[in-house]
């Protein structure tokens, strides 16, 4: 099993996971024809795509989803509230956009819900829910020949259930949003959005990621990638180095072989191979 995230930030998300013959699509935040490219420049065809799973209806992980359908065939993974919320008018300021969406995804829907398990080819999923602003967020953990990998982005805080799911991953995703300190300087953002990123159903710090990975984690993964990196309330590597800090405050007590990478808003990662 191998995966690579297509991209990750406030423009856009997407994770591309392979097993065997199977490929699936989690997230499809970049624009169809971003994706369609980034698709070739890791060697595969979008054509070849066996399932996309929705994890909640926000632009920047569904936004290019329904232009997408158009050239792909395979169906969608999405929960009812998710599948209602990316539907409705409620959420789209162009009048033609919700019945748009109703008609890409017609016959084309797989319904999902947290805590029930379904495989796709050779890879089976078990979706879980995680803290955010959304209806109904979802993080996923993805199995094959007995070997995990999680992906999840967009969640406020470490719940047990979250801790528990990570368990005994070869590969985790997921997301170390911003830096407290910098988000709280940050001009560009009133304090009523520093407020959403901050709160328990926002989005996730490094340090709060640093704890976790001192006190939750349980040093199975051997590679965890850095993603939903905000491109005004963090840096890069602030994020990397508090995170292999972390690391590091594990041993000789703990000791750990997981390396620590980044995602990118433009370009894909490197193949992680499990």
């Amino acid at each position: 099993m191998k995966l690579t995230v297509l991209g990750s930030g406030s423009t856009g998300n997407a994770v591309l996971i392979v097993a065997g013959n199977t490929r699936v699509l989690v997230d499809a935040g970049l624009s169809a024809k971003e994706i369609t490219r980034r698709f070739a420049m890791m060697g595969e065809d979008i054509k070849c795509l066996d399932g996309i799973l929705m994890t909640h209806e926000h632009g920047d992980h569904a936004g290019g989803l329904r232009v997408l359908l158009g050239t792909v065939d395979c169906p969608v993974y999405i929960s009812a509230q998710t599948h209602d919320a990316y539907v409705s008018e409620k959420f789209n300021v162009a009048n033609e956009e919700p019945r748009r969406r109703v008609k890409a995804l017609r016959d084309r829907v797989e319904q999902i819900e947290s805590s029930r398990e379904f495989r796709i080819g050779e890879i089976d999923f078990h979706p879980f829910t995680i803290p955010h602003d959304a209806v109904d967020n979802f993080g996923f953990t993805a199995t094959h020949q007995g070997v995990k990998i999680a992906t999840l982005m967009d969640f406020g805080h470490m719940t047990t259930l979250v801790t528990e799911r990570l368990r005994g991953c070869a590969a985790i995703v997921i997301e170390s949003n911003h830096s407290r300190d910098m988000l709280k300087a940050c001009d560009n953002y009133p304090w009523d959005l520093k407020q959403r990123i901050l709160s328990r159903l926002g989005h996730l710090s490094n340090e709060d990621l640093a704890d976790w990975l001192k006190h939750g984690f349980d040093g199975c993964a051997r590679y965890i990638v850095l993603a939903h990196l905000s491109q005004r309330a963090n840096n890069p590597y602030l994020a990397k180095i508090n995170a292999e800090v972390a690391l590091y405050e594990r041993a000789p007590l703990f000791p750990t072989e997981t390396q620590i990478s980044l995602s990118y808003p433009k370009e894909p990662t490197p193949w992680i191979e499990v």
